[in-house]
């Protein structure tokens, strides 16, 4: 409660003055209704802060989706895709049965596929075709952190891509998703093949896997120059 006095008493020319001009009223404001009032409306802020932040970490840009799948011999092959929905990117960590480990970037936005063996100075991009977009929506489509378990009836198919080995691409006028990936690597294009023929020998393969139930075995060998 606030209260409030008149000051009538006065003495002297100056109080004769302020008599002239009529009382003068004083107020005081209680110091705890200030305090209680302070805290209160700082614990509001808080706890609008706390519900924002909930929903930040509720609705992320990026989430993973993880995916198992049993290999021909039965081996279940774990997989993780990182997809970012708002930048239309998705990317994949691929650990093959030698243990070797590989990257593997989707730029749905700009329509190219990077590939960065980890043991490797090296980055392969080839161009998106219809399958790639059709392979990606099931992974865009997915609404929340996800476990995939494949089964027996996964549809396996293998894609050949020929190493174009005697020019490289400058990192500078790739987008920056790719340039981060591959920054200090050697990076060339590869152009798909319908088999490495008799003369040329496969580099080496990467399963992939998708929530569509679909696995593509991606096969590199080198063109000749």
């Amino acid at each position: 409660m606030v209260r409030c006095w008149k000051r009538l008493e006065t003495t002297g020319l100056e109080d004769s003055q302020r008599m002239d001009e009529g009382p003068t009223v004083s107020c005081q404001f209680p110091h705890k209704a200030f305090w209680v009032t302070l805290s209160a409306t700082l614990l509001l802020v808080i706890i609008a802060l706390g519900v924002r932040g909930h929903l930040w970490v509720r609705q992320p840009d990026a989430q993973v989706v993880r995916i198992t799948v049993p290999d021909l011999t039965g081996t279940l092959i774990k997989q993780s895709a990182l997809v970012d929905k708002h930048n239309d990117l998705v990317t994949y960590s691929v650990t093959s049965p030698a243990n070797h480990t590989y990257t593997v970037l989707f730029d749905v936005k700009h329509g190219l596929i990077c590939y960065k063996p980890m043991n490797q100075e090296n980055c392969y991009l080839s161009k998106m075709e219809k399958s790639d977009y059709e392979n990606m929506q099931s992974l865009l489509q997915q609404s929340m952190q996800t476990e995939v378990l494949l089964g027996n009836e996964t549809q396996r198919q293998t894609e050949f891509l020929g190493v174009m080995g005697g020019s490289q691409v400058d990192v500078s006028t790739l987008e920056e998703p790719l340039q981060a990936l591959c920054r200090h690597s050697s990076i060339h294009w590869t152009r798909r093949q319908d088999g490495p023929g008799k003369q040329r020998l496969v580099y080496f393969c990467i399963d992939i896997c998708f929530p569509s139930n679909i696995c593509v075995s991606v096969c590199f060998y080198y063109l000749p120059e």
